[in-house]
């Protein structure tokens, strides 16, 4: 489906797999779940959805839920074993308990299903990222922490070129905006003292960066598009698993998770 948000990132995906062993297991499940969100995408913008439904302050579109079963399958024929497992546990789910959590999730709260957020938070993300593309972005102050069209966390840190340098950007993990952000400042806790701001990179991984605080202890990836052009941030990000398991060996946090749970 050439046009799509989904089209380079799929693309991308499919040749990090294989230039990579260790990342070929996550990208092939991701492969098959950003097919699924692409199709959904096509199917919800193509819809006949109001403006006025179409909102982060508003409870999810009512036909959405309907989907569901069909991405549940999905997983279940690309999943790793614990999520296939849940996902065949959901199956005989009614749709209120599907439309109910992804409320739950929609608004920002946990509710009080054990279910692993992964089902609800990749469902929704082709959603989410429609959701943002028509909505017009009121120039309020808000927190530039946290994304201001959903006000979701961070998942990536982007750095794109700009005259000699690069300009950094924050990546949403939800609905995949981007904002402005300064260079030299913890997007955890705000933290602007450049030596409690270490910043590592490791061989085989020239384009990205893990951006780490020492006084909150957290840590963010940032994919360098001044380094490599062709790099899809939110793929790269997930293609990185061992600069996660550095980062955490050495007792940093992830800020947020990606799509993926890592």
């Amino acid at each position: 489906m050439p046009g799509t948000p989904w089209r380079k990132r799929i693309d991308r995906a499919e040749k990090l797999a294989e230039k990579n062993e260790f990342a070929g297991e996550i990208l092939g499940f991701y492969i098959a779940i950003s097919q699924f969100q692409e199709d959904l995408w096509v199917r919800l913008k193509d819809a006949s959805i109001s403006r006025e439904e179409l909102s982060f302050q508003q409870p999810v579109w009512p036909g959405l839920a309907e989907h569901f079963p069909a991405f549940l399958s999905v997983t279940e024929g690309y999943g790793p074993a614990a999520t296939v497992a849940a996902a065949r546990e959901l199956q005989g789910r009614s749709d209120d308990f599907f439309t109910t959590n992804l409320n739950e999730f929609w608004a920002g709260r946990d509710g009080n299903d054990p279910t692993d957020p992964f089902f609800w938070r990749a469902f929704l993300q082709p959603y989410a990222e429609l959701v943002r593309l028509r909505t017009r972005l009121e120039k309020v102050p808000h927190t530039p922490c946290i994304c201001p069209y959903c006000s979701r966390k961070p998942g990536a840190g982007v750095l794109r070129p700009l005259g000699d340098g690069g300009q950094r950007f924050l990546l949403c993990s939800f609905c995949m905006a981007e904002w402005e952000f300064r260079r030299i400042v913890c997007p955890s806790c705000g933290e602007e003292d450049h030596a409690k701001l270490p910043v590592y990179r490791a061989e085989g991984f020239d384009h990205l960066r893990v951006e780490c605080c020492d006084k909150c202890k957290t840590y963010l990836k940032t994919v360098d598009l001044t380094k490599d052009g062709l790099a899809e941030p939110v793929v790269d990000e997930i293609a990185s698993v061992p600069l996660d398991l550095w980062a955490q060996e050495r007792g940093y946090s992830k800020l947020q998770t990606n799509i993926m749970q890592l």
